[in-house]
């Protein structure tokens, strides 16, 4: 079976500080294809040493323009559980929701922190709260936080609330050259390239860190050697279609599903 993508990127998501703020804990890796590792993606020289969440939307714009078809595997929660719609008289569709979320909280915009939209400094968070009993299938499949749980060890919530707008953002600006998957369909088009909801943790053991890794350099370095892997074994169509009955299926694609939970 020939690999569906000629390109494989693990973004190790960071939710602090401002979108123009230089970040250690944002990392991105990427693969070009089958027989190289992943290598580390630097931003491009400027008086920032890491990348900020403003710069890694920005070269992924670029990236994803090119004729390329390439998997982008980022590590935050690309939507919020059903309960999160219903309380806020959601349509269930996945756009309509990242368009409001960006009014609430407008973490894109400079000079915001997440913090500054919770505490009632910026946006209107106020208006679109979570609870953090609230979690998707797919979360309590593989036994992830839920994204409204802040302020704890493992969280991902601050790091969701922060990039969320950046998806909304690659969206507006690439259309269809991108498939968000499942949002869009669990079939990937052939050609199209396509950003999926990653977690690092249900791989990381099986990718030893290089000699100086630090944790988020391995987790960003395990989703893209992992998805290089898993689509020349054969094993990333499974991820991309989970054992879901229908019912299940439609939840999804309004909650989002994380890669690799419920594959065969």
């Amino acid at each position: 079976m020939s690999a569906a993508f000629r390109r494989y990127v693990g973004i190790d998501y960071s939710g602090a500080q401002t979108p123009s703020d230089s970040l250690k804990g944002l990392r991105a890796y990427m693969a070009p294809h089958q027989n190289t590792d992943p290598a580390e993606v630097l931003p491009p020289p400027s008086p920032r040493k890491y990348w900020t969440r403003r710069g890694i939307a920005m070269w992924l714009e670029d990236l994803l323009r090119e004729d390329v078809p390439t998997i982008v595997g980022i590590d935050h929660s690309f939507s919020f559980p059903l309960r999160y719609f219903e309380v806020h008289h959601l349509e269930p569709d996945w756009y309509v929701f990242l368009e409001d979320f960006q009014r609430h909280w407008p973490t894109d915009e400079a000079h915001v922190y997440v913090d500054f939209v919770r505490h009632g400094l910026a946006g209107n968070g106020a208006a679109r709260q979570g609870n953090p009993r609230w979690r998707r299938i797919t979360e309590e499949r593989c036994k992830a936080k839920s994204s409204f749980h802040f302020d704890v060890q493992g969280s991902v919530a601050k790091s969701t609330h922060s990039g969320l707008p950046w998806l909304l953002c690659l969206h507006r600006q690439l259309g269809d050259r991108v498939h968000f998957w499942p949002f869009d369909g669990w079939d990937v088009p052939a050609g199209r390239s396509a950003i999926v909801e990653a977690y690092p943790s249900m791989w990381r053991h099986a990718f030893t860190a290089q000699g100086g890794m630090t944790s988020d350099q391995h987790d960003a370095y395990t989703v893209a050697a992992w998805l290089q892997r898993a689509d020349h074994d054969g094993l990333l169509r499974a991820a991309l279609h989970p054992r879901l009955d229908p019912a299940e299926k439609a939840v999804a694609q309004v909650e989002g599903w994380i890669l690799g939970v419920g594959s065969a």
